[in-house]
């Protein structure tokens, strides 16, 4: 079979708050992608809708959604991988093409957690993890990547400014990017100053400034059999590698001390099918729902050595201009983080770059791209590479 490429990509605005339905809200990135494939629903074979469940009050979704937008009577399916879902579904509508099922599938990721209270959706998030033995004891999200945080702190002397030199990065991009919705200033004082929100303490060394918002959001992308993006774009961006792993989902089975093992797995998974190396990568987005978690994405990707994560963010080298731009759309913490829409929204900014897209966050000729979604606290991993070639 030949190539596998995405023709086009759609965003909502990510919002804390969105005033219509969840079919509403999927139109909004729909309607993006759509008109940036320039093709009608009649030349889509099939689609693969992905959210969390629970946070929505309609089940099954991806019949309501297919309605809607006029997808039927074309197959579709619904999957999950909690925040990572959307890069999920990227691989599965690769297999769906690249097994010769269907040509051309569509991809939406959603999510309005608005529907339910923060603590309703806290509560949810814990329940992501084993029900049985973790969860019933409080343990949450910002609680369990606090324990990466201070293991990486205990074996590396990352400090807590190293920490926060990620959101400052992260709020220099995020104010320039109209999709998201955190768009103001972060300055490495702040967290010194209590009287400051963002010094504010979640799950120690975690303060606020270190966590990303929930937020409600869509993003659309289509993919491609080779004749199909040929056909049909000018710009056709080819799915390189796609890579996937999972891990114990109790911290009991996990070496905390080593970053997300799902990230080291996919990523050498993808960067064997790609034929490339972590060196050749030009730009990337990974999965920064706090900020410990961008800095062990720069070294389970390989971007920097065990450890050596935080002179990538010193010296500004994950910066626009740096050696290896990373998150230059803002990244979770400030475009926000609606689950199912996550991974779909940074691949969208990949294929933007590839495509010399990206306005005031382009970054300069980057030729690959990659892709690094997590669901759950490294439950799931998902690496994708795209390349312009």
């Amino acid at each position: 079979m030949g190539k596998v490429g995405i023709i086009g990509v759609g965003q909502s605005a990510f919002v804390r708050g969105f005033p219509g339905s969840i079919r509403e809200l999927a139109f909004e990135g729909f309607k993006e992608c759509m008109a940036d494939a320039k093709i009608g629903v009649k030349d889509i074979d099939a689609t693969v809708v992905c959210s969390a469940p629970e946070y929505d009050k309609q089940r099954s979704p991806s019949g309501v959604m297919a309605e809607y937008l006029g997808l039927t009577p074309q197959p579709t399916f619904y999957l999950e991988s909690l925040c990572s879902s959307s890069s999920t579904g990227l691989k599965v509508a690769y297999s769906l093409v690249k097994a010769g099922l269907h040509d051309v599938v569509m991809v939406i990721g959603f999510q309005k957690m608005s529907e339910i209270s923060s603590a309703e959706s806290q509560e949810r998030m814990g329940r992501g993890a084993d029900i049985q033995w973790e969860s019933p004891f409080g343990t949450m999200m910002p609680a369990y990547y606090a324990m990466y945080a201070r293991a990486h702190m205990e074996k590396y002397g990352t400090t807590p400014e190293d920490l926060a030199l990620i959101r400052v990065k992260a709020s220099t991009y995020g104010q320039i990017n109209e999709k998201a919705v955190y768009r103001k200033s972060v300055a490495l004082e702040m967290f010194s100053d209590p009287q400051n929100p963002m010094s504010g303490p979640v799950a120690s060394p975690l303060r606020v400034g270190d966590c990303c918002a929930n937020a409600d959001g869509c993003s659309c992308l289509i993919v491609a059999s080779e004749e199909k993006a040929k056909a049909f774009s000018k710009k056709p961006v080819w799915i390189l590698g796609v890579g996937a792993a999972s891990a114990p989902v109790n911290m009991a089975g996990r070496d905390l001390f080593t970053g997300l093992a799902v990230a080291q797995e996919a990523a050498a998974q993808a960067y064997k099918m790609a034929g490339v190396t972590a060196k050749d990568i030009d730009v990337a987005e990974v999965h920064d729902c706090f900020t410990i978690a961008e800095l062990m994405a720069y070294e389970n990707l390989g971007f920097a050595k065990p450890g050596e994560g935080k002179d990538l963010i010193k010296g500004k080298e994950t910066y626009k201009e740096g050696s290896i731009p990373v998150n230059v759309d803002g990244g979770l913490l400030s475009k926000g983080h609606p689950i199912g829409a996550t991974g779909g929204s940074q691949i969208r900014t990949i294929v933007l770059q590839l495509r010399g897209e990206a306005g005031p966050m382009q970054v300069k000729d980057p030729k690959i791209g990659l892709v690094h979604n997590i669901g759950g606290v490294g439950l799931y991993g998902n690496v994708s590479i795209l390349g312009r070639e």
